[in-house]
């Protein structure tokens, strides 16, 4: 297999040490460059403050980005339009960003996959979910996260509620004169289906699909104890993204 150059965003993170340690024990990952806007030292690779530098100084193949929604959605349309292939870990993206990113990959015949979750236990959670929502179609979904997460509901929620709802019709569940007593104690909501997050320290990343049937609860669940549970979808993604010539949105679609 050729070598395939990797830049890194977000070194410094618990995702991104991860992520760097990957690359460094892949033989045919070359690490050449981080990026980190404090400039710490990292992995004995250059570190540069932006994009920009960055790719003026080396480009490489691919860019693994995990940083913020806002950086992340930044970095990505600026390695696009350098030519750089991207894995993004990062959540958040709105539909509009998602479509933007996905006609400039395509402009430049470059892959690039942005995967809410890169844990394959946690791809085929979501997967089961979906074909479970054909036969229970009252469902809730439960995610619960570290402390220091910044988005909720959680990238992988929101994903597993649209998977759901590309087979499961809008429904609305509950009694039909519900009402909350304290406010949000129902969570959000997408076509009918409730998402409720928690956020606690000692959590890493976990998820529970609920659907209920007459006399019969299924539940699904997955749990990462570790980040490096995510470690072999990050893996996956950079030596697949090599072959796209598209954006694609989620681990699931690339998974045979």
């Amino acid at each position: 297999m050729e070598m395939i150059k990797v830049s890194i965003a977000g070194p410094r993170g618990r995702m991104g040490k991860e992520a760097v340690t990957l690359v460094e024990e892949t033989n045919h990952f070359e690490l050449v460059s981080v990026i980190d806007h404090k400039q710490e030292a990292s992995a004995g690779v250059p570190v540069f403050a932006s994009l920009e530098e960055c790719f003026a100084h080396e480009l490489p193949d691919v860019l693994i980005d995990l940083t913020t929604p806002e950086v992340g959605y930044t970095h990505t349309k600026t390695a696009l339009e350098h030519g750089v292939r991207s894995v993004v870990g990062t959540t958040g993206f709105t539909a509009e960003q998602l479509e933007e990113l996905k006609t400039l990959a395509e402009d430049k015949g470059i892959g690039c996959i942005i995967a809410p979750n890169f844990a394959i236990g946690a791809v085929l959670m979501m997967k089961f979910s979906q074909m479970a929502s054909k036969y229970f179609p009252d469902i809730e979904i439960l995610e619960l996260h570290h402390d220091q997460k910044l988005d909720a509901p959680s990238g992988t929620a929101v994903k597993t509620a649209e998977m759901i709802r590309e087979v499961r019709e809008s429904k609305e569940q509950g009694h039909p004169d519900e009402k909350e007593t304290l406010q949000g104690a129902r969570g959000a909501e997408m076509d009918g289906i409730h998402i409720h997050s928690v956020r606690l320290p000692g959590l890493v990343a976990h998820q529970q699909v609920m659907l209920g049937g007459e006399g019969e609860l299924l539940t699904i669940r997955h749990d990462s104890f570790h980040r490096k549970s995510f470690m072999s979808g990050v893996k996956v993604c950079v030596e697949t993204v090599m072959e796209l010539k598209t954006l694609v949105y989620g681990l699931e679609n690339i998974l045979e």
